[in-house]
């Protein structure tokens, strides 16, 4: 077969069952082309996008402004490695800063890889400033939650699937359970050497769990007391997807970017990734203040292609679309919408029990058992219908769409999602 072929949907997933690793199950859905709200398959045919690549793809599929920066970039230089200086990550450090308000901020690629960049800040800051003893301090991590799936965070899992036999795993996390101040006040209260705690506002993967309205400031509070890190990891919630420009920024109602109200918590270490480059191109960034970035000295972290110029062209396109667009603002209408008219159609349903969520991050869950085949089942049907979404956790349906969806745009979509479970009611 010619590699410029056109290939059928059947052809391009028999390519990937033979010749890549079978790490996913994705839906049989071939793609091919987007654009804003919407997905082609190969053969033209046309979907609703409800999953956004994870929360990437905020700003839509190839936003103009996003790709034109990329081309323009992709023009003049693409990578140096930060063996030498170029003239764009300066430019994109005090940018991003700026917008966030921080310090200072380590550039990277991945999700994972700023995850684990925050641990290593958070160990480093530790044992130089707090003084702990090295090699002795820990971080505090919650159940269910989902950082990425390298060895170190694996290691602090409890996704059976995602752990077991790739161990030995690293030690120095302990776990405590989702939304519990007093479980979180215990640990502080009882071992002198925790470093940091690293949380998700919201525990997207874990099938979008909203945390009471007080945990995290009473979470802040408690780290602040006894002098340890908080650790916010928006890679999925953050960049308006829950309706404020982060997740931490609670019920923020800012007309533009975050101005830090009364609802804000500001977090120690910041952890951005996915739409941050509006799925354009890999970018993640660890942000924090001097006196915990300043930790970090030349030759002890780093990464060939973290904070090349293009992807800072393409991240600072990205994230003034979300001002420019007044994305946070949108998802905090629609995602209100949302809610409100599958809220009321589960009022009466047999298939599904509940909706959940914030902004345009939302989850159904389903009336069957974790182990069932009946959220897939309904998942291929959406996409039979022209949506897309998936499955977590065997029986919860996240619904994330691009936060450039317009409100005749997200009532038809509703009015699928209804009809398609209506098929499924007993």
């Amino acid at each position: 077969m010619h590699v410029l072929e056109k290939l059928s949907s059947a052809e391009a997933i028999s390519l990937e069952e033979k010749f890549g690793a079978h790490n996913y199950h994705p839906l049989p859905v071939v793609l091919s082309r987007g654009e804003g709200v919407y997905v082609w398959d190969v053969e033209g045919k046309k979907y609703y996008d409800f999953l956004s690549a994870y929360s990437a793809v905020n700003q839509g599929h190839c936003h103009p402004k996003i790709i034109n920066a990329l081309i323009e970039q992709a023009q003049k230089l693409t990578l140096t490695s930060r063996a030498f200086y170029n003239d764009k990550l300066g430019v994109y450090e005090k940018f991003i800063t700026d917008y966030f308000g921080f310090d200072k901020v380590l550039p990277m690629n991945t999700g994972a890889e700023a995850v684990e960049t925050a641990l290593k800040i958070c160990r480093k800051w530790a044992y130089e400033k707090k003084g702990i003893a090295e090699n002795f301090a820990q971080i505090i991590v919650c159940d269910g939650n989902f950082h990425g799936r390298t060895t170190t965070i694996i290691s602090f899992s409890n996704d059976a699937n995602a752990r077991k036999n790739f161990g030995p795993y690293t030690e120095g996390f302990i776990q405590i359970p989702y939304d519990d101040v007093e479980a979180l006040e215990k640990v502080l209260e009882t071992s002198k050497n925790i470093a940091g705690f690293l949380v998700e506002p919201i525990q997207g993967e874990a099938g979008v769990y909203v945390p009471s309205e007080e945990f995290l400031a009473k979470a802040k509070a408690l780290c602040e007391k006894h002098n340890v890190l908080f650790i916010a990891d928006e890679v999925q919630t953050g960049i308006a997807r829950t309706g404020s420009l982060l997740a931490v920024c609670g019920n923020c109602t800012c007309e533009n970017k975050c101005e830090k109200q009364a609802s804000y918590i500001t977090p120690d270490i910041l952890i951005l990734g996915k739409a941050v480059s509006g799925g354009v191109y890999p970018v993640s960034a660890v942000l924090a203040n001097d006196e915990i970035m300043n930790v970090i000295k030349p030759g002890q972290h780093g990464s060939t292609f973290g904070g090349n110029p293009l992807a800072a062209a393409v991240a600072m396109a990205a994230l003034e679309v979300v001002n420019d667009e007044k994305l946070a603002q949108n998802a905090r209408r629609l995602g209100k919408i949302f809610r409100e008219k599958i809220g009321a159609y589960i009022q009466n349903s047999t298939i599904a029990t509940l909706v959940r969520g914030k902004g345009l991050l939302n989850a159904i869950v389903i009336n069957d058992t974790e182990d069932s085949d009946t959220a897939w089942n309904i998942c291929m049907k959406l996409a039979e219908n022209g949506l897309l979404a998936k499955p977590t956790h065997g029986n919860i349906i996240r619904f994330a769409p691009p936060l450039v969806m317009n409100e005749t745009q997200l009532n038809e979509c509703i009015s699928i999602i209804i009809n398609t479970l209506k098929e499924f009611e007993n």
